[in-house]
């Protein structure tokens, strides 16, 4: 007998996913191992929508953190395509996720990206529901109707050290939990259920999210690409020693050692340190305490810190920056002062929404302990000098004479996403 799932057979699914992804399957089969994808793949409506299904509304997503619903009834939302879910701290003090859609005629609960409710009030016939996704009230329906059958739909939701993920799956799969026993021990440190939100921009950036990904996956481009970046950023990174270039020999030097440093003073605080890369796993990650330049404190133009108090179990500023990469939309710094989280969410074929979040100690105050215009512009500047490079690119891989060229040395974490990206299509498709 063949298993049913919600109406539809499992061996339906299956056929449909092959369908959909035979397209990008297609597009994907022309590609040289080493270099960019086709055109279609960074361009094509079509294409974009049948990654929508196969890719956002299966994998494990990052959309924001814990200190963005710090109190019972806050919520954020995130659009998916057609798809919004609602992340809401309930009362008993979890977080949960639901689908953002009433239950009784489909009607969308709310529509800002951040609030607060007592309960969750369908503006459109006045179904009520609790913080639980619990249906309190329906007015004038039969009276043998059970509403306990009528709450929100959930969202499988996954908190790791105070980030939150989402899987719109119906059966997610379980590697974020096992990702989580590896990059959890570097970030609870951090203590980010103790932090508050001090600034968040959205940027929407001219470009297929793939671009996007790729851009932030290198640091080929930094040097006079970002130059406030690059003042604590070493231009370095992602090269190995063998592949730095005479000019940049210098700058590598003081990144040698100014990484001794750091692990020393990370190993007699026993705070973990290593590099972690395994990126074609479901949830592909990398993470790694890496130093900064200058004063060595936090994103600063000289490197000095930003706030003046201190995240979590810290004792001491200069503790450099933890790095975190995540397939396919995220990737976060976390300093001794402040952490700054980026999430990736695709808008259309060639827009797409980057939200950038800078996350202090709870008991900062601003202006006393930090300034807001000081503690962003790094990353405002940083990211808005990234949003021209990834509309250049878009405009180019839109042009007939563009052909994917090759990686170079310090790309390897761009290959490294656009063969996860191929693995999953494929994976999706049971090819």
């Amino acid at each position: 007998m063949t298993a049913v799932v919600r109406g539809t057979s499992v061996e339906t699914r299956r056929g449909e996913a092959a369908a959909a992804a035979e397209p990008l399957l297609a597009a994907l089969d022309l590609r040289l191992p080493g270099h960019a994808l086709p055109a279609p793949l960074y361009t094509d409506p079509d294409l974009f929508d049948h990654e929508l299904r196969l890719l956002w509304r299966r994998q494990w997503l990052f959309v924001g953190s814990v200190a963005e619903v710090p109190e019972p009834g806050d919520y954020l939302t995130v659009d998916l395509g057609t798809s919004s879910v609602l992340v809401l701290h309930d009362d008993d003090g979890q977080v949960r996720a639901f689908h953002n859609v009433c239950r009784h005629r489909g009607s969308r609960l709310v529509t800002e990206a951040h609030g607060s409710v007592g309960n969750i009030v369908c503006g459109y016939h006045r179904w009520t529901y609790g913080t639980d996704g619990r249906l309190l009230h329906a007015p004038q329906m039969p009276p043998e109707t059970d509403l306990s059958c009528l709450g929100l739909r959930s969202v499988a939701l996954h908190d790791l050290a105070g980030l939150l993920f989402v899987n719109l799956s119906a059966a997610p799969s379980d590697d974020l939990a096992q990702v989580h026993r590896v990059v959890a021990p570097y970030v609870a440190p951090h203590g980010l259920a103790r932090t508050k939100v001090a600034a968040q921009v959205d940027l929407v950036e001219q470009a297929n999210w793939k671009l996007v990904m790729e851009n932030n996956r290198e640091c080929y481009h930094c040097e006079g690409g970002h130059p406030e970046l690059t003042q604590t950023f070493f231009p370095t990174w992602g090269l190995e020693a063998d592949q730095i270039p005479p000019h940049l020999q210098p700058d590598h030097d003081r990144y040698l050692l100014a990484e001794a440093d750091l692990q020393r003073a990370c190993e007699s605080r026993s705070l973990p340190h290593a590099c972690v890369e395994d990126l074609d796993r479901p949830v592909g990650f990398w993470i790694r305490r890496e130093p900064l330049d200058g004063a060595g404190e936090s994103f600063s133009l000289d490197g000095n810190r930003l706030v003046g108090r201190l995240l979590g179990d810290f004792t001491e500023h200069r503790m450099g920056r933890l790095s975190l990469h995540l397939q396919p939309n995220a990737w976060a710094h976390l300093m001794a002062d402040h952490a700054v989280t980026f999430s990736v969410v695709p808008l259309a074929v060639d827009r797409t929404l980057v939200r950038t979040t800078w996350l202090v100690p709870a008991d900062a105050v601003p202006g006393v302990d930090y300034d807001v215009d000081t503690l962003t512009e790094v990353w405002r500047r940083t990211n808005e000098q990234d949003a021209a490079f990834v509309a250049a690119a878009q405009a180019g891989v839109t042009d007939p004479a563009y052909l994917p060229g090759p990686y170079s040395q310090a790309e390897r974490h761009v290959d490294a996403f656009v063969r996860w990206y191929d693995a999953r299509v494929r994976a999706e498709a049971g090819r």
